[in-house]
């Protein structure tokens, strides 16, 4: 009887974590379907973003689907920021040598729209794709 009411909570924690990596599959998988309607796209714990021709969109990842989508067109920007702890970062730093930031986002001017990302990594390549995007229009 002891050895059983000691193992119910190493039970309950396994099913606990059963059920967050089930609810984090969901949000996976409904990403890769809305995923393939565009060029270009990126999972983050904090923003699902996708890309085709001039059109970003973005929005929340949850298991039944992105929400709270918004667009915008890239022929209305004019610059794009990568921010780090709200600092701009310029095109000839390395933020990689650095400390790591705590909050890291991309931000559309004249806009003033923020994306947020949890990788830097993976900010400075939508950065650099997005400012030879600007550069090319």
């Amino acid at each position: 009887m002891e050895r059983g009411l000691l193992w119910l909570p190493l039970l309950t924690g396994f099913f606990g974590l059963a059920a967050l990596g089930w609810w984090e599959y969901r949000k996976v998988e409904t990403y890769r379907t809305w995923a393939e309607n565009f060029e270009r796209s990126k999972y983050d714990l904090y923003t699902v973003l996708g890309w085709t021709d001039t059109w970003l969109t973005w929005g929340k990842p949850s298991p039944f689907g992105p929400r709270d989508l918004k667009t915008l067109n890239l022929k209305d920007v004019q610059a794009v920021w990568l921010l780090l702890d709200e600092q701009r970062l310029q095109q000839d730093q390395n933020p990689l040598q650095s400390k790591p930031p705590r909050q890291i986002e991309l931000e559309f001017q004249p806009q003033g729209i923020r994306i947020p990302f949890s990788q830097l990594d993976l900010a400075l390549v939508w950065w650099q794709a997005l400012c030879h995007a600007l550069e090319q229009d």
